[in-house]
């Protein structure tokens, strides 16, 4: 199974993620969104064809839906060989044919090391919190609701950003001491406002949008989204003509994946098991899936 796993381009590292491989063009950054996929904080040593390819897509489309609502680190997708010439016509950089459709021009952002997390229903870690104290990220809840079923309103339930092992969720007070009040309000603010915004049009499109989360940096002191934005990868997504509350919910994201993890006996902790193959091209049609019905366009990879 051949899937691009390492992009090594002959460019100065910034940084590598899980997924993306981050360089240095000048004061800019070229984010190159890999076929690799993590679940609970490893990297599987199978990656998912495509995948990178549907997600820097996805962003796209939702950086370009939302910049009313906030701005954004995007300067352009990369889709032509000859495009980082016309940019630096003075640096001759190379544009192999292997990072078109999943690569971006970004501005150069200070990140917040923060993962903003909204929730619109309960699953996941938010179900299993409530099941056993009534509430989600010490968010006390009203008793009796189902699993998977939608909230009130939606919350807003931040947690660290770790690198390497595993995020650690925070209280809106232990996030106003890392970050001050001021940008912990603006945090909360920004991260519901879209995905509110979000969810409706998801559901125009016949999917629910359960939960999400979101990345911030700083750019001439102003608060702007970096990394990616509502991607099978930072969301749960759900067929809307499906819904039932009070079960599990089929997913076209990598739930898929933390599903069958679970169920396969390892233990969490690297290294992570070998994916087999129906399961690979199974979460690759997932994937471009949820990239047409919310995009009503086609993925060609």
């Amino acid at each position: 199974m051949t899937v691009l796993q390492e992009t090594n381009l002959p460019f100065p590292p910034f940084r590598q993620g899980k997924v993306r491989d981050i360089y240095k063009l000048g004061n800019e950054l070229l984010i190159v969104a890999t076929d690799r996929i993590s679940a609970f904080d490893s990297v599987m040593p199978t990656g998912i064809p495509c995948k990178g390819k549907v997600l820097t897509q996805i962003s796209a489309f939702w950086f370009e839906k939302t910049a009313h609502i906030i701005p954004n680190h995007l300067i352009a997708c990369i889709n032509d060989t000859e495009f980082l010439n016309e940019i630096y016509p003075d640096k001759k950089y190379p544009c192999p044919d292997y990072i078109l459709g999943r690569s971006i021009l970004a501005k150069k952002a200070e990140r917040i090391s923060i993962e903003c997390i909204a929730r619109g229903y309960l699953a996941g870690s938010a179900w299993e919190e409530y099941s056993q104290k009534g509430s989600v990220s010490g968010l006390s809840l009203p008793p009796g609701l189902e699993q998977c079923e939608q909230l009130p309103q939606p919350v807003f339930t931040p947690s660290t950003k770790a690198d390497e092992g595993h995020d650690l969720n925070i209280s809106m007070e232990e996030l106003i001491e890392i970050v001050g009040e001021k940008q912990a309000n603006e945090l909360k603010e920004m991260t519901l406002s879209i995905y509110q915004f979000a969810e409706k049009y998801a559901r125009s499109q016949g999917i629910i949008i359960a939960d999400t989360k979101i990345e911030f940096g700083i750019i001439d002191d102003k608060l702007v989204i970096i990394d990616e934005l509502l991607t099978p990868d930072s969301s749960r997504f759900w067929d809307a003509s499906t819904y039932r509350a009070g079960k599990s919910q089929p997913s076209f994201d990598k739930q898929i994946l933390r599903d069958w993890l679970t169920g396969s006996g390892w233990n969490k902790e690297p290294p992570a098991p070998q994916l087999p193959e129906e399961l690979v091209d199974k979460m690759t049609r997932k994937y471009k899936e949820v990239y047409s019905q919310l995009t009503e366009k086609f993925i060609n990879c």
